[in-house]
């Protein structure tokens, strides 16, 4: 007991001592937390900028970084693994070797320590080094490769076989956009050859009639007639043909305007069919169901969608034959069918008629002819309409196209 009293009697003391000078001193220690703060701030920005300049001044590869952080985390691997070694393996040949020298075992242990750490600094670099660059050598087969890319070489790929980290996934990726970048060279070229074919025939008529008329058509009354009307007739197709390049050159810039309402589609089929009746009187045009719906979309490019569907049935189909066009609704959909027996068309064909500039071998006669265009814009309509297209026929039975809009 009396040791006891004697302890709290000394401890106490000491405890009050320590409480008053906290008390005392908790304001100046707020103070000086402050102004730590506030230089360590100060210090914090000033190396803040720093860096950046040097950021901006000096320039560190990749490869650089890596071998520097490998080496700086093998370094601290060795030291710690150096230290450990040190302090479980203190054995008394360690004693032995250096008591007989003028250094103390102290300093021994120094410079055991130091050598352990630079000669594994030195290991860590050279590691480091073969590491970072097994790392970084599918990124610089990349910038080889892409250097090479242009655009007559779009066919070179990157490379990927024995890559399985996030590697593979980017030149996965990169394969896929020159895939993507090498299918819409081919189309884009396709399309200006296709143009400048499409263009080339109209010009060279009219130039070909235009050389008629400079020898003879100023004494042929004939010759004048029939070359005014070829002109007139080339310059139309030609006219059209330009309309149809600049809408499907807006459909791909997306600047095609799409201006949305609600209309009765009955009254636009009513109309469409009219009209038709009026231009072609040698074919049998029937609408044997229209329902009374309202539709949300665009009803000039609808119009123009079913003109371009009845256009190509009165095309193909003989003298005489019968097109039926039909609207009803089915679940949760509006359907448009356009029905014709005219001469059908190839199985082989169907799936590729919707593709710009493409004709079957019949439409390429002078009979049938056209610029492959008119359903491409149909389809484009169809889609920023969210709906689709269905096609069946059958050679020399006719074609049915049924086109299926989403009830919005």
């Amino acid at each position: 007991m009396n040791n006891r009293n004697k302890v709290r009697q000394n401890i106490v003391p000491v405890i009050k001592l320590i409480i008053k000078i906290l008390f005392y001193t908790i304001k100046y220690t707020f103070i000086a937390l402050a102004h730590t703060f506030k230089y360590l701030s100060t210090v914090t920005t000033f190396f803040s900028k720093l860096y950046k300049r040097f950021k901006n001044r000096f320039y560190f590869s990749l490869t650089f970084k890596f071998t520097i952080l490998y080496a700086f985390i093998f370094s601290i691997i060795m030291f710690i693994c150096s230290a450990i070694i040190l302090i479980f393996f203190k054995l008394n040949l360690l004693d032995k070797l250096f008591s007989s020298n003028s250094f103390s075992l102290n300093n021994g242990y120094l410079i055991l320590l130091i050598t352990i750490n630079l000669l594994g600094f030195l290991l860590s670099l050279a590691i480091s080094s073969k590491m970072s660059n097994n790392i970084l050598y599918p990124i610089k087969d990349m910038t080889y490769i892409v250097k090479d890319i242009s655009v007559n070489h779009l066919d070179t790929r990157i490379n990927i076989a024995g890559t399985k980290d996030e590697l593979k996934e980017l030149a996965t990726t990169f394969n896929q956009m020159l895939d993507r970048l090498e299918k819409s060279y081919e189309q884009q070229n396709r399309f200006v050859s296709d143009a400048s074919h499409e263009l080339r025939t109209p010009i060279a008529v009219i130039q070909g009639y235009i050389n008629l008329l400079d020898r003879w058509g100023k004494n042929d009354e004939d010759v004048l007639n029939e070359s005014i009307e070829a002109i007139k007739s080339e310059s139309q197709s030609m006219k059209e043909l330009v309309e149809k390049l600049l809408f499907l050159a807006r459909a791909d810039k997306n600047t095609q305007k799409i201006e949305k309402n609600i209309f009765s589609l009955r009254s636009l089929i009513d109309q469409v069919t009219k009209e038709t009746k009026l231009i072609d009187k040698n074919h049998l045009i029937t609408n044997l169901v229209n329902e009374d719906i309202f539709y949300w979309g665009d009803e000039k490019l609808i119009k123009q969608t079913l003109r371009i569907f009845i256009d190509n049935s009165i095309k193909f189909t003989n003298d005489g034959g019968k097109i039926t066009i039909n609207s009803f609704k089915e679940i949760n959909t509006i359907c448009i069918e356009i029905e014709d027996t005219g001469m059908g068309i190839d199985k082989d064909d169907i799936s590729k008629i919707f593709d710009r500039f493409y004709t079957t071998d019949k439409s390429r006669s002078k009979e049938y002819s056209g610029n492959g265009l008119g359903l491409s814009i149909a389809k484009w309509i169809i889609s920023q309409h969210k709906g689709s297209i269905q096609v069946s026929s059958k050679l020399n039975f006719g074609t049915k196209i049924k086109i299926i809009l989403p009830i919005l």
